[in-house]
């Protein structure tokens, strides 16, 4: 058997090499056994949580399986959509909830746009003995959003059937696919069903067919769709394993897809696997077959064209669903390096049913589905199938700064003092400019004890350094930030504490260096000289004498200074049991609000 695998691997492979396919030409690869993957960064990318579930919330965010997100910018606003259950994952009931933003940054509570779905009672499934009594459906969906050629917004979802441990939602036997318009204030259209899987028709499903909607944008907007390959394609995992409309029938998950200049398109699903059509996804050129130098794995990889006329994916690069990391292409074709999204991986607070750890199930704005005016590309995705999160992108992607850093925020110009910022900001911990009394500053909350803001500024490649920075602690009682200046690779040869306890102190091997004191409302500047050749740095704090130390790990060069309000995270690992059937201590707390003020950060290398 692994003979014959083995041929069938290399027959794939020496297609793959025949064929005009998506392939990475790059040499950086993920280490998973850091949750960074020890990957550059892509410089400004800002990750800002949209949702944190939490059980003790009676609202939309009680429930704690929250997963699969979707993007679109329409009417000037982000919306996204997702499902969530009350536990774990295809553990019914399953509703599917939708957020909105004006800017990307500030998210509207969720609101129900797709309920519980009650199956009738006495429904089965050829071949399971379970059948259904007191059931409710589980949601899933490959596609959230659809803009009509007439321009209005309308969301999708699917109703799927589990009537017992391990059935499969996704096995063309669930109740079928609905739609409803997103209006323009805010409201919602009723729901329709779209497509009905085969057991299940106007007579036996709660909300009416599409045809008998007397709103004809919404009847041409379903037939758009029903008649459009590329977005019937997204459907397969769901629908009947015969449905005509679609055109690859193969059990091939997460399909999306960009168009290149030649009018030809790109297929991606799980796997990275991929494949061309030239007729719009009618046919295809190839079986789906893995990308060639591509790494990923069971879980979903996004690629789209950027407003610079380049091509981006963004997935997770290894086995497993860390980091995550983006590649860019000129072609199209050929993606060329590996650069970090988001390294973190939140504490996973409440157990439950394939619940994988880690930043996850990718998904961008569609082709038809908007352009936001900032021109970046803004990506959702879940936390660990628990917490929501979007990331926006800039373009053009960089990963070097040239220039050195001498930002005083309240001198720069408003809405740009972050751009060249890397944000990690969850929603009890939000990192963001703020007014200090009258004086804008970078502020770093904290009130979440599962979670930590972080902020990184890249700045020149250097072996010699000297970085000066302005910072405020609000309290010198609780909390604590680390500064770290690491390497590219995000290794920390120092980091500084401003701990719970008002003491300033300096990593030293083993154990911890005191550099004195602090109190609340106190303004401490930092004068950090770093040589990495003799691994010696120098901390000078509001013009006292210098402290001279030696690194507590050795790097080449530094290049970025990293702020964060708690300990590194080193769980999960790559040997981590997959499923956590457990919460955490106290997974509802909420901690008293921890705030740091950075005025300031100039850099100089010699």
């Amino acid at each position: 058997m692994k003979k014959v695998f083995s041929i069938l691997f290399l027959l794939n492979s020496m297609t793959a090499v025949a064929q005009d396919t998506v392939r990475y030409v790059g040499t950086t690869l993920a280490n998973v056994d850091y949750h960074n993957g020890q990957l550059p960064l892509a410089i400004g990318v800002h990750n800002i949580q949209t949702m944190r579930a939490n059980r003790a919330d009676t609202g939309t965010t009680g429930w704690t399986y929250n997963h699969q997100p979707m993007l679109a910018y329409w009417n000037n606003t982000f919306y996204l959509e997702y499902l969530s259950n009350p536990v774990g994952e295809h553990v019914p009931p399953g509703r599917t909830v939708l957020q909105t933003s004006p800017d990307g940054y500030h998210w509207s509570t969720p609101v129900v746009i797709f309920p519980t779905y009650k199956i009738p009672d006495g429904t089965v499934k050829e071949g399971r003995k379970d059948s259904a009594k007191n059931t409710y459906a589980v949601m899933h969906q490959r596609i959230g959003f659809y803009t009509s050629k007439s321009k209005k917004l309308f969301a999708l979802a699917y109703y799927g059937i589990v009537l017992g441990q391990k059935d499969d939602p996704n096995d063309g036997n669930g109740i079928g696919r609905v739609i409803r318009e997103i209006k323009a204030d805010g409201t919602f259209g009723p729901i329709y069903f779209l497509r009905y899987n085969h057991a299940f028709n106007e007579k036996n499903t709660a909300f009416p067919f599409y045809k008998t909607a007397k709103d004809k944008e919404l009847v041409k907007a379903c037939e758009e769709i029903l008649s459009t390959p590329l977005l019937m394609q997204q459907m397969v995992e769901e629908a009947d394993r015969n449905d005509p409309l679609i055109p690859l029938k193969k059990d091939f998950k997460a399909f999306n897809y960009y168009h290149l200049p030649n009018g030809n398109v790109v297929g991606l699903w799980k796997y990275a696997l991929t494949s061309i059509t030239k007729n719009e996804g009618k046919t295809w050129q190839y079986n789906p077959l893995r990308a060639p130098g591509f790494v990923n794995a069971n879980a979903k990889i996004w690629g789209q064209k950027t407003s610079d006329n380049k091509y981006i994916t963004v997935y997770n690069p290894s086995e497993f669903r860390w980091p995550l990391a983006l590649s860019v292409s000129d072609d199209g074709l050929r993606y060329k390096n590996l650069l970090l999204v988001n390294g973190e991986i939140t504490s996973l607070r409440y157990g439950g049913a394939y619940k994988s750890y880690g930043p996850q199930y990718v998904r961008g704005i569609q082709e038809m589905n908007g352009t936001p005016p900032d021109k970046n590309v803004w990506v959702g995705y879940s936390m660990n199938k628990e917490d929501i999160w979007v990331a926006t992108i800039p373009v053009p992607v960089q990963d070097k700064e040239t220039a050195a850093v001498n930002e005083v925020f309240n001198s720069m110009k408003d809405g740009e003092e972050l751009k060249r910022w890397n944000l990690f900001s969850p929603v009890w911990c939000r990192t963001q400019i703020e007014n200090n009394n009258g004086t804008k500053v970078l502020a770093m909350h904290d009130s979440d004890p599962f979670d930590y803001a972080k902020a990184e500024r890249l700045f020149p490649e250097s072996k010699k350094v000297t970085i000066a920075f302005t910072i405020t602690p609000q309290q010198n009682n609780f909390g604590n930030i680390q500064i770290e200046c690491t390497d590219t690779k995000g290794t920390p040869c120092l980091r500084i504490y401003l701990d719970s306890t008002g003491a300033i102190l300096t990593k030293q091997g083993y154990r911890n260096k005191s550099l004195g004191k602090y109190n609340a409302g106190e303004t401490l500047h930092f004068n950090i000289e770093i040589n990495t050749a003799t691994r010696f740095y120098t901390v000078t704090i509001n013009n006292a004498k210098p402290s001279s130390n030696l690194c507590f790990a050795p790097v080449d060069a530094v290049n970025r200074i990293v702020f964060r309000t708690g300990d590194v995270r080193r769980f999960p690992n790559a040997d981590t049991p997959t499923d956590q059937d457990y919460d955490l201590p106290n997974p509802n707390a909420k901690e008293k609000d921890a705030v740091y003020y950075i005025v300031s950060l100039q850099t100089s290398s010699q």
